[in-house]
């Protein structure tokens, strides 16, 4: 037996990196729908929205199959397409850029901050051409990015921001909901998010032209009548006014959305109890960068995200993971920048370097587990197989 085998053999079962947190209250809900005959988008939809719109201020919410979509549909909603430019971070997942794409747009990167990942302003302001006409910020790991100085330079230039929410829920900036900043913001509800339901996504925004806009094309783009030609008050007729998608969340996604979203007090008291363990448990370890929470903002803590000191370890993130795997930790990165992937840089001419703060961050950043079923003793666990490795390998 080897060393790592003998420490995985000790220190318990295996430790994921995500579990979602799933009550018999979600379980219920779900059932109800399946009983009810009605699966597809209704008033069980409906009602999600509207809980979700005042969870964040804003005036409108528009439920969709997945954050994918709704960034897509604020995009085409608000005019984004061929021969315009939107700018945002390479340190995102794929879905961030492919909707720009998908609207027929360039996207355009601009680096982040080192100290949240977040996308840096004063990058944004160099990245502008006069092809650009929105700016795509996203919330990395449930930090929030500086949506001020973000809509200063949209009001100075024109542009339209639409906040890619997907770590947001919980998140907030000067005591407001992400999803209330810019002209939209859109959540996801992912299994790995603080909020799940299944798959799903919500397009926040107090535009009432933008949330028409994007209701009729998550459905078809067919006239409002076809939510209701099912019903017994509706009609089988309707109009196709626009060449939508095929966008719209289904009553059963919804039913496990609010029912988790009942929850959210809760399961945000749980992330930031295990967050704050967690900086306590790894603050005396200076090999080790830890996650901060800016001040004014409410970090939801979606995700735990340390980074190594390389100038003091031997070790590197890549062999740090495998290390931790075999102690029985599960790890992710949060991401692989998008500058990095082939087919961006084949199409876009982008290389790793282009972004020197992303491409350092990226090189030595890991995202512990953090998720509700967790204990303390599993933190604990963690912190304990971090300080094993770290000071295995210090210089």
């Amino acid at each position: 037996m080897t060393s790592d085998d003998h420490a995985a053999a000790t220190t318990g079962p295996a430790l994921p990196y995500n579990l979602p947190d799933i009550s018999d209250a979600e379980i219920a809900a779900v059932v109800d729908v399946l009983r009810s005959g009605w699966l597809a988008p209704g008033e069980r939809t409906r009602a999600f929205e509207a809980a979700f719109a005042a969870y964040c201020g804003v005036g409108h919410a528009v439920a969709v199959d997945s954050a994918t979509a709704g960034m897509h549909l604020a995009l085409v909603a608000l005019g984004i397409g061929p021969g315009d430019e939107v700018i945002t971070t390479p340190t995102t997942f794929a879905a961030t850029v492919n909707v720009i794409i998908h609207a027929g747009a360039t996207p355009v990167l601009a680096d982040i901050r080192a100290d949240d990942y977040c996308i840096d302003p004063q990058a944004i302001e160099r990245a502008l051409t006069p092809r650009t006409k929105a700016i795509l910020p996203v919330h990395h790991a449930g930090s929030a990015c500086d949506m001020d100085a973000i809509a200063a330079i949209a009001r100075a230039h024109g542009l339209r921001v639409v906040g890619d929410a997907a770590h947001g829920v919980g998140t907030e900036a000067g005591g407001r909901s992400v999803g209330s900043l810019g002209d939209a913001a859109v959540f996801s509800f992912y299994p790995t998010k603080n909020v799940t339901s299944g798959r799903g996504g919500m397009l926040t925004t107090d535009d009432a032209a933008l949330a028409e806009r994007a209701r009729l094309l998550a459905l078809h783009g067919m006239s409002d009548d076809a939510w209701d030609r099912y019903t017994a008050r509706g009609s089988w007729r309707y109009q196709v006014l626009a060449a939508g998608y095929n966008y719209a969340m289904s009553d059963y996604q919804a039913a496990l959305g609010a029912a988790q979203f009942a929850r959210i007090g809760e399961f945000q008291r749980t992330r930031r109890a295990l967050a704050g363990r967690y900086s306590r448990r790894l603050g005396d370890l200076a090999d080790v960068v830890l996650p901060a929470e800016r001040a004014g903002t409410t970090h939801a803590w979606h995700l735990y995200v340390v980074r190594l000191r390389p100038e003091r370890l031997t070790i590197g993130r890549d062999a740090c993971i495998e290390q931790l795997r075999a102690r029985g930790i599960g790890t992710s990165v949060h991401f692989i920048p998008i500058h990095h992937h082939p087919y961006y840089r084949e199409a876009y001419g982008w290389a790793p370097g282009d972004f020197p703060v992303a491409d350092a961050a990226f090189e030595t950043m890991l995202s512990l587990p953090l998720y509700t079923r967790m204990t303390g003793h599993d933190v604990d666990r963690v912190c304990e197989a971090v300080a094993d490795v770290v000071l295995a390998h210090r210089r």
